[in-house]
């Protein structure tokens, strides 16, 4: 393997489909209000990318280090591991990525607010600030969250909560108590990416000591709460399309479609004995989520 190509496996070019999901909710909601702004749209896009480039170099970097990524792995070989990039060049790598995502997400909250609104100016660097410190922080370091158990918070927080409704509050300048419903739906998807992954690296991630929740609590409780977060995630946006307050609504209903593949994927995770076989099951959920997110944009930006 050469450099480069390395230097894209570790970018994980798979994940960053999902990652824009939050992005392409919140803006498409932003439609029906007249709202919408390109601008800060292709930012945020930009910004997100850079979010999740960063999480995947620190998680190669974090598991290399620690030992984590060895032959147990059964997902594709990490750019460390492999050894074609050495530990010092991803930290730069790493370093690298933060200051270019740091950097569109200053001028994006520029963008947003201007000279106009110094204290909200104030608050979203500080979330940007503390969505680099927690992609970085994912597995970096001896107090590493994602080897405690609480990967799914952070994923389920910054890619559903802050990336849903923070994008729109940037262009609509307001808070609506029901985007929380299509914001805890990207959550849940997002979150049950995660924990298919870690399910999928049980074995190799208890012999390294990184205790994620299928390590803590057992392959059965893993498949329950699986289940329950794409449950909780149809059921969050069916609430949303209900109390909806536009037409577009009923429109929709087709982005619903979505869930279909993910009730056959739940058949396979209720009833998987060898974690190989979900490793196929990650990009399942994973463009599930996008094509749902695509779609909610799509449908509300041909509505208005």
């Amino acid at each position: 393997m050469s450099k480069t190509a390395a230097w894209i496996s570790a970018a994980r070019l798979r994940t960053l489909p999902l990652s824009l999901s939050g992005i392409l909710v919140g803006s498409g909601l932003a439609f029906p209000l007249g709202e919408f702004d390109s601008a800060i749209f292709w930012l945020a896009m930009a910004t997100t990318l850079g979010l999740q480039i960063l999480s995947n170099f620190a998680n190669d970097y974090g598991d290399g280090i620690k030992g984590t990524d060895n032959d147990e792995r059964i997902g594709p070989m990490r750019a460390l591991q492999s050894g074609v990039i050495t530990d010092k060049e991803m930290k730069k790598g790493i370093i690298l990525t933060s200051v270019i995502t740091a950097t569109f997400a200053l001028i994006l909250v520029y963008v947003s607010f201007g000279k106009d609104d110094f204290f909200l100016s104030l608050v979203f660097i500080a979330l940007g600030a503390s969505a680099i410190v927690a992609a970085i922080k994912y597995t970096v370091g001896n107090s590493a969250y994602g080897y405690k158990g609480l990967g799914d918070v952070f994923v389920f927080i910054f890619f559903g909560l802050v990336s849903v409704l923070g994008v729109n509050f940037l262009m609509t300048k307001q808070m609506d108590f029901w985007l929380l419903f299509p914001a805890i739906s990207i959550g849940f998807l997002s979150s049950a990416v995660l924990n298919l992954n870690n399910m999928r690296d049980e074995y190799g991630d208890k012999n390294a000591n990184k205790k994620t929740l299928v390590v803590i609590y057992g392959k059965q409780f893993a498949k329950i709460y699986h289940f329950c977060l794409i449950t909780l995630a149809f059921l969050s946006l069916l609430v949303f399309l209900i109390i909806y307050p536009y037409s577009q609504s009923i429109w929709l209903i087709v982005a619903l479609l979505a869930f279909l593949p993910l009730a056959v994927h739940l058949k396979k995770v209720m009833q998987y004995k060898d974690p190989k076989r979900l490793d196929p099951e990650l990009k399942k959920v994973a463009l599930s989520t996008f094509a749902l997110s695509l779609a909610i944009f799509l449908i509300l930006l041909l509505s208005n």
